[in-house]
């Protein structure tokens, strides 16, 4: 079995926690700042906490329509979120899984820097290519600017 990973970092002026209590409510988020990636996001079973799973339906802009994700690790204290899809056409035909690990940290100046690591682990030797590494972190960023946007755009509610 092939493992491939890739990993996005970005630096924000968002303060550590507030990113974090921010990324906490994505499911409700995302499909208002970016509802060409996400349509919805339903919470199929959990709070929040270690075990919760989720269904993800996606919108035009993503070459796929669905995944369901379970969290594995939510580390309120540390900032960081770990979540297997384990389900869905997100998969393709070659990846039994893919694992995330969302770890925010904080900067100096009281911003964050916001890491997002992503474990592909493929049925067989079939890798993800270069392009699709590429795709997945450049989504990653364009989702972020997006969330970051809306939540500027919205700040009363935040």
């Amino acid at each position: 079995m092939a493992v491939v990973s890739t990993e996005v970092e970005i630096v924000n002026s968002f303060p550590a926690d507030k990113l974090y209590k921010i990324l906490s409510n994505f499911h409700n988020l995302a499909p208002k700042a970016v509802p060409a990636v996400y349509k919805s996001i339903t919470i199929i079973e959990g709070d929040l906490g270690v075990g919760t799973i989720q269904s993800h339906v996606y919108g035009d802009a993503v070459p796929y329509t669905s995944s369901k994700q379970k969290f594995d690790v939510v580390d309120v204290d540390n900032f960081c979120v770990e979540y297997t899809v384990f389900e869905g056409d997100i998969l393709s035909d070659y990846l039994d899984s893919i694992a995330h690990r969302i770890k925010i940290s904080p900067t100096a100046d009281g911003g964050s820097v916001y890491r997002h690591t992503t474990v592909f682990k493929c049925k067989g030797e079939t890798k993800p290519t270069e392009d699709v590494l590429t795709q997945t972190n450049e989504g990653y960023k364009k989702v972020f600017k997006a969330m970051e946007a809306y939540v500027l755009a919205n700040a009363d509610a935040f």
